[in-house]
């Protein structure tokens, strides 16, 4: 990961095309565009390659969330319950919508723990959303029977997780809708984008028509269209279509190289006893963007993040739990409100909750992990190379542990 890693000739054919009709927008102008329609041949592609009955493109994963979450009817006072860990896109686009988010321990799968989410039920749950991080799944089977026996929503949120299967079918198809983000370090990129999956032809078509100023698409041209609702100008342009429609066609490809110096630079980790490794539901699922990886205890890894970083091989490596961006331990703005716009009074009184909730068991497995993003670009000498840099980090670190204890 990510795609642009793999940016050539395929790309620049793409948006020349696009360059040369002069229609950067993905609707109307039918006749100077001259037969291009990029937009509509990702989606296409995107049904094809994932399995979904239907694929509405956005400018981004964040809307793509936003549009989803709106079309299956989530809003005001309806609780969306999501992981502690994530990117903050997610509880935006719950906020986005006046719905609140219910934040809930996860698991060694880096994911929502099903206990959790039991236990956070209530009777204004809505929607459950899984975040499916770092390339794999979350335990899909047992939170869909959740979802069935309380009858609410499942939402993905497989914006980090391009190309993972669970069980056959590809993550962010399975469940009522599914969004994945196209941004410029995803599996798959458009620069900015992002995509709603869905099964239902009538999620399908609100989406189409929200992302669009709600326009119903039927009209002889967007001046004859009609509007049935109120919508938002969430679409992707031909441009960013354009690169994705290269993107799409190599990942076979990305998947291939991932996986491949993924499980080599596994076989060097392997070698150090006191670590273990990330839980995935479904291992032949996993799309291996990252190697994730545990620690005995927080300060061990605390200690082997420094010690990367002295050796210089830190970049690359994420340390979740001091991470701004992904986990609820350094998401002060979330806890203190700190928004531009006046949110309602349930929200406010939900995110004040937050300053004095903690959560240990999600702490005591993230405060241990430590993810290796994989690289396309990598050759097998340099992930042999690193990975025996990285086994002698923490096996000196665990040494000097044992020396001190």
């Amino acid at each position: 990961m990510p795609g642009f890693e793999f940016f050539g000739n395929e790309e620049r054919k793409e948006v020349n095309d696009v360059l040369e009709t002069g229609i950067l927008m993905r609707y109307g102008f039918d006749g100077p565009r001259k037969g291009i329609w990029k937009a509509k041949e990702l989606e296409e592609a995107i049904t094809r390659v994932f399995g979904a009955k239907y694929a509405q493109l956005t400018s981004s994963g964040t809307t793509a969330l936003t549009t989803a979450l709106t079309v299956l009817n989530i809003g005001a006072g309806d609780e969306v319950i999501m992981p502690t860990f994530t990117f903050v896109a997610s509880f935006e686009a719950v906020l986005g919508v006046g719905a609140i988010p219910v934040l809930v321990d996860v698991d060694e799968t880096l994911t929502l723990n099903p206990d959790a989410v039991r236990a956070a039920i209530t009777p204004r749950t809505k929607c459950i959303m899984p975040v499916h991080m770092c390339g794999s799944m979350a335990d899909i089977d047992a939170l869909q029977q959740i979802c069935k026996k309380h009858q609410l929503v499942f939402l993905e949120d497989a914006c980090q997780s391009i190309g993972a299967t669970y069980k056959g079918k590809a993550v962010g198809t399975i469940g009522d809708a599914g969004a994945f983000s196209f941004d410029f370090v995803k599996t798959i990129t458009c620069g900015e984008g992002g995509v709603i999956l869905t099964n239902n032809e009538e999620v399908y078509l609100k989406c189409d028509g929200y992302t669009d100023h709600g326009h119903d698409h039927k009209g002889i041209d967007r001046g004859a269209d009609l509007h049935p609702f109120i919508g938002q100008n969430f679409r992707i342009s031909e441009l960013h279509a354009a690169v994705g429609l290269a993107q799409i066609r190599k990942l076979d490809q990305f998947l291939a190289v991932q996986r491949k110096n993924q499980r080599l630079l596994r076989s060097y980790l392997e070698q150090v006893p006191e670590l273990s490794f990330r839980v995935i539901p479904d291992a032949e699922g996993d799309s291996c963007t990252f190697l994730s990886w545990f620690l005995p205890t927080e300060a061990i890894a605390k200690a082997v993040v420094a010690e990367m970083k002295v050796q210089g091989i830190l970049p690359g490596n994420f340390y979740w739990y001091a991470n701004n961006w992904h986990y609820i331990k350094q998401w002060d703005h979330l806890k203190d409100i700190a928004t531009l716009n006046n949110l309602n009074a349930e929200q406010k009184s939900a995110l004040q909750k937050l300053r004095s909730t903690n959560f240990p068991a999600s702490d005591a497995i993230m405060s241990r992990c430590i993810s290796t993003a994989i690289s396309l670009m990598w050759t097998e000498e340099q992930v042999r190379e690193k990975g025996a840099k990285m086994a002698a980090i923490i096996k000196k670190v665990l040494s000097e542990a044992t020396v001190h204890a």
